[in-house]
């Protein structure tokens, strides 16, 4: 296949994007965070937070529908007219693909149907600028049936709920929202720069204007002084709101991130993960909603704790009971078999072959304890974030 003419297009993209994006179309309508002060975060330190200039990001939206219509020329050339997903597969697998290149050819490999606007919080563009960007996008890729962004609670918390209704007119569908936490002692330990009360007016300005919305709560981030103001509060904030999904996505503090200097100092305890997931059951027991909550990232042990609420609560709550009451031996079996991804459920720990080759593996590493299982399982969640 000749792609030289399609190398050859280029066109912005950010560092990051939630996990349930990674299908998704990358539009890099702002850089970087506005906020760029939360402790446990490193993606933006040191970088300048900038509106891009609104023509930048429709030129973006043109290059990557040139782009497509590359993809279905080479595909036409070379006898695979009608089969342009094969073709984005095999543009993907290429070495010599640019990255721009590649980003859109598995977005079309996948579907095609949805797209992400990045970076930190692409809501708090001036309102007519991000209609422009939205309805643009919705305009050149008729097919997309998903386009979302990030946004603080601060954010939407000011923008009239008229503004947030034009801007799901223009296309814009979902909006994830790093609550992270709904206590305001967590909030202002971790310098997350607003409030409990941000959060639930946020939160209910975004599902009045009738876009979906995606509430990111990080379990383990209030430490283990913290820990039960951290699971109570959070569930409260969220049952006000009441989101569309709920994400977990359990703390994993390491060094370089603003937050290990409390951890250096004392003032954050680390809580072990076993410690996490009692939390986690605390914050479920408290939940009152109904929508989905998910555990769609590494980070997170446990994957069965997820499900439509109300009904998947006491099908969540008995997972976190039955790893809690596992023999010491079983736990640290799982977390390293999760770990390492030799373990995808807590059904994985009674397939014999699996169990005793992650037993092995702990008898080499001299995992046999919590404590050194915590040190390792620490090391490994680096290569995680």
């Amino acid at each position: 296949m000749e792609f030289n003419d399609l190398n050859s297009h280029h066109f912005e993209t950010g560092p990051i994007r939630p996990p349930s994006e990674a299908y998704s179309l990358l539009i890099r309508a702002t850089r970087n965070c506005p906020c760029n002060r939360c402790q446990f975060c490193i993606t933006y330190k040191g970088q300048k937070f900038e509106l891009r200039p609104v023509e930048d990001v429709l030129d973006d939206i043109q290059t990557a529908s040139r782009i497509v219509d590359s993809m279905q020329e080479v595909a036409v050339k070379n006898g695979y007219a009608g089969r342009e997903r094969e073709v984005a597969a095999f543009l993907y697998s290429q070495a010599y693909t640019n990255d721009c290149v590649r980003q859109v050819t598995l977005w079309k490999w996948a579907g095609g149907t949805s797209a992400f606007l990045q970076d930190a919080n692409s809501i708090i563009m001036r309102t007519p600028d991000l209609v422009k960007v939205v309805s643009t996008l919705k305009s050149t890729f008729p097919g997309l049936n998903r386009i979302t962004s990030y946004c603080r609670s601060k954010t939407a918390a000011k923008k009239p709920v008229e503004e947030l209704k034009e801007i799901r007119e223009a296309g814009l569908s979902r909006i994830h929202v790093g609550m992270e936490s709904g206590s305001d002692a967590v909030m202002k330990m971790t310098d997350k720069g607003m409030t409990a009360d941000d959060h639930v007016k946020g939160g209910r300005n975004i599902k009045e204007a009738g876009i979906e919305l995606s509430e990111y709560f990080m379990p383990g981030l209030g430490g283990r002084r913290l820990s039960s103001g951290h699971a109570a509060d959070s569930a409260r904030v969220l049952s006000e709101v009441n989101p569309d999904f709920i994400r977990l996505r359990t703390l994993s503090v390491m060094d370089g991130m603003p937050l290990w200097e409390k951890v250096k100092s004392g003032e954050l305890e680390v809580q072990g993960e076993d410690e996490v997931v009692k939390e986690i059951g605390e914050f479920i027991e408290k939940l009152d909603f109904d929508g989905v909550l998910k555990s769609d990232h590494i980070l997170n042990l446990i994957p069965e704790i997820e499900g439509k609420f109300p009904d998947a609560k006491e099908t969540c709550l008995k997972a976190v009971n039955r790893y809690l009451s596992m023999p010491l031996r079983d736990r640290l079996n799982f977390r390293l078999g999760r770990r390492t991804g030799l373990y995808e459920s807590l059904n994985d720990i009674y397939d014999a072959a699996k169990y005793q080759k992650v037993d092995e593996a702990m008898e080499r590493v001299g995992a046999d304890s919590t404590e050194k299982m915590d040190e390792l399982i620490n090391q490994l969640k680096e290569h995680f974030i």
